[in-house]
């Protein structure tokens, strides 16, 4: 009885070392994903003198995922990060507010265009 235990043991830290590397593989792309997107912010900020509020949600999620994924490979988490689990929610950011675009004018559509 206790072989097949330690058989079923034995294959669970096998499929976990096989996920571990697969989401070391997407650790990498993460990180160069959230590099560019600390530059492409940098610039926008440089440009704009607010960062960007989608930027900012992104990366902020982005940044989630990669501490799932270093809580799964380090063994704190069993769970395993997205897409088997949902995507992390942005949270409220804690620095400078976004740069705001405001709305466009939009014509009243029962007005008649004017010569």
């Amino acid at each position: 009885m206790n072989d097949s235990k330690s058989e079923t043991q034995y294959e669970s830290i096998l499929l976990r070392v096989l996920w571990m590397i697969v989401y070391l593989l997407v650790w990498q792309v993460a990180q160069f994903i959230l590099g560019a997107v600390v530059l492409v912010q940098l610039i926008y900020r440089l440009i704009y003198g607010a960062p960007s509020a989608s930027l900012m949600n992104f990366g902020d999620s982005l940044s989630q995922f990669l501490a799932q994924i270093g809580r799964f490979g380090t063994f704190h988490s069993d769970q395993k990060p997205w897409p088997f689990a949902d995507w992390p929610a942005p949270r409220t950011p804690e620095g400078e507010a976004p740069h705001t675009v405001a709305p466009a004018a939009h014509p009243v559509r029962d007005e008649e265009p004017k010569l």
